[in-house]
């Protein structure tokens, strides 16, 4: 029984990886709300572009980094390991972001993608003394983005949002029971994705 469950937490914690928290934004944005009516072109390269520079881009170099270290994935989840995928991410989310603007794409849009970049500024300075869940940055992002956009649109998110924080808190102890996070780590990282994205989708909007 343990086995099975200690199983489960790793599939949970691989399934919603942080990385994708971003991209789920959008694929939500371009699927479930007037949205979908956009061209599929320009959805396509919102979203390739997306995945590039907050998948791809950071997978890569984080890969790239741990075998040149010649660590594990376990001792590259060390906190005193984590500052190099930090900015790595911090970069190409920058570089994201730097792009859309010069394209002119909608504010909320940046606005998206600003939430992820200073997420993951507050965790990197974090990281310093205390190894927040960035899992949990991540669902915290997608409820509050969730939240940010049901505000915007005026419709009612009650069995989206039901859903959410049921896979969060699922997520959240799958966290814990692999011993990756303590729980105090696990919920200051869903308030820091939550605060984020609210705070910096609704700005964007203004």
């Amino acid at each position: 029984m343990e086995k099975k469950l200690i199983q489960s937490a790793k599939i949970l914690s691989l399934l919603f990886m942080p990385l994708y928290a971003p991209l789920w934004v959008f694929f939500g944005l371009f699927f479930f709300s007037y949205l979908r009516m956009l061209p599929w072109g320009y959805k396509l390269f919102i979203i390739g572009m997306v995945y590039f520079f907050a998948v791809f881009v950071p997978t890569i170099g984080i890969n790239l980094f741990r075998k040149f270290k010649k660590w594990t994935h376990l001792e590259l989840s060390h906190r005193e390991h984590r500052h190099m995928p930090y900015i790595v991410a911090l970069l190409s989310y920058a570089t994201c972001l730097v792009i859309m603007t010069k394209m002119n794409t909608a504010m909320f849009f940046r606005g998206i993608v600003m939430a992820a970049l200073i997420s993951q500024i507050i965790c990197v300075t974090l990281n310093a003394w205390w190894k927040v869940s960035t899992h949990m940055v991540g669902m915290g992002g997608l409820v509050g983005a969730l939240n940010a956009f049901s505000i915007l649109f005026f419709y009612n998110p009650v069995w989206p949002f039901c859903g959410l924080l049921l896979l969060s808190g699922a997520l959240g102890t799958s966290r814990i029971i692999l011993r990756q996070h303590s729980l105090a780590q696990v919920l200051v990282g869903f308030a820091i994705g939550y605060v984020c994205s609210m705070v910096f989708i609704l700005i964007s909007w203004m």
